[in-house]
């Protein structure tokens, strides 16, 4: 099992690389969490329910203002291009563009987007989430730069403003077309919490965990497992999976899948093709499966949870078909451990984690034989579900 660095140990390391760095002591400190997905994937982007729940692994921020009127970033990141960059801070005349290094272009489009003036800053980052690893570091990334321009500037935005401005941040200046659901937890997580998030109406219901114990009232937690695997894609995988849910919108006469039912896709799967009917099969289940997920925790059913956990990664596996074996194996390997009730892969896909409820008692036996058991080298962490970004004491 990984260790998780506390956060005051990772804000105590981002005020030594300022300090190193800049030959000064830090004046605002901001932080915002990576997140997991429960269950609800592929959902957002047809109008759906995502279940996501804020993490302990994040970034923070801490900088200083300055009169130079330039903009000066440094991070701990292991980058493989330069983990520091100056460029002049943005005017009504001279706006920010994306640049190299890339990683600096997440925070460089909160900047251009913010609603306030920005002048020039010192900053030092530091994050405990894994980059590329389904964990949402970017999403993580723009929200702590987000809510430290608030203590700069000392314009405070509303949590959706937040997400919004975060999400358009990450289609403008990194090229990523994602969804809301990162930077809705990021900003919004809660202690014992996750978010039922409608991505059509963009309201979250907080939906507090500790209700859900075991039989024997112990304590739920998440295990999450990256299987440190990405494997290649032709670039067509998202976008054909896209255009095929919205091929079948069309087909059945609908904005969205969030308007159809399992009924209704039955009824037209000839209009549809099989293909087609298969992707939407997915979405409009996993909808249900997210509703479902919130009945369970809300009457305690551990169990229930479980289940439809593992029924969503069967579906994304045979339905929608982004696992991959690696993903297979874990959740496999999960399931068979007493204590772990529902497994399921968490992300895109092709890739990346896996996220489990287990009894408390048994998260380390499960990532245990996850060790023994897994052909490659898994990374695991044991998570309970933490709050959204916020200003630190410095």
């Amino acid at each position: 099992m990984e260790k998780i660095e506390g956060l005051e140990q990772v804000l105590q390391r981002a005020k030594e690389a300022f300090k190193a760095e800049f030959g000064e002591e830090p004046t605002i400190a901001a932080q915002a969490p990576g997140r997991v997905n429960i269950i609800g994937e592929h959902t957002d982007y047809n109008e759906g329910f995502v279940f996501p729940m804020a993490i302990p692994l994040g970034t923070v921020i801490v900088g200083k203002p300055t009169t130079t009127g330039k903009i000066r970033l440094l991070t701990s990141s292991d980058v493989d291009i330069s983990k520091s960059l100056e460029f002049d801070a943005p005017t009504e005349t001279a706006r920010l563009s994306p640049g190299t290094p890339k990683w600096a272009n997440y925070m460089k489009g909160v900047i251009e987007h913010f609603p306030a003036t920005v002048g020039g800053f010192d900053a030092s980052i530091v994050t405990t989430v894994p980059l590329g690893g389904g964990l949402s570091s970017s999403a993580s990334l723009e929200v702590a730069t987000c809510t430290f321009l608030e203590s700069l500037t000392g314009k405070v935005l509303s949590k959706v403003d937040k997400a919004l401005l975060c999400q358009k941040a990450e289609h403008t200046f990194a090229n990523m077309p994602c969804g809301i659901m990162d930077q809705f937890v990021s900003c919004m997580g809660v202690e014992n919490g996750a978010l039922l998030i409608d991505c059509r109406s963009l309201q979250p219901k907080i939906v507090m965990l500790d209700k859900v114990r075991a039989a024997d009232n112990e304590e739920i937690v998440f295990i999450v497992v990256n299987s440190n695997v990405k494997h290649q894609l032709t670039g067509s995988e998202y976008p054909q999976r896209r255009g095929d849910c919205y091929e079948a919108a069309e087909k059945l006469g609908l904005k969205s899948l969030r308007e159809a039912t399992i009924a209704n896709l039955r009824d037209n799967r000839e209009k549809l093709g099989e293909r087609v009917y298969q992707r939407a099969l997915h979405v409009v289940s996993e909808n249900e499966r997210c509703i479902k997920a919130e009945e369970c925790i809300a009457n305690g059913d551990i169990e229930g949870l479980g289940r439809v956990m593992y029924q969503s990664h069967v579906s994304l596996r045979d339905l929608y078909q982004v696992s991959c074996p690696e993903l297979d194996q874990l959740v496999d390997i999960t399931m068979q451990v007493p204590g772990v009730y529902g497994s399921r892969m968490t992300g895109g896909g092709f890739g990346g984690c896996i996220v489990a409820a287990v009894k408390s008692s048994q998260a380390q036996a499960a990532i245990e034989e996850v060790h023994k058991k897994y052909t490659q080298k898994a990374t695991a962490y044991i998570f309970t579900a933490k709050q959204g970004a916020g200003i630190l004491k410095i």
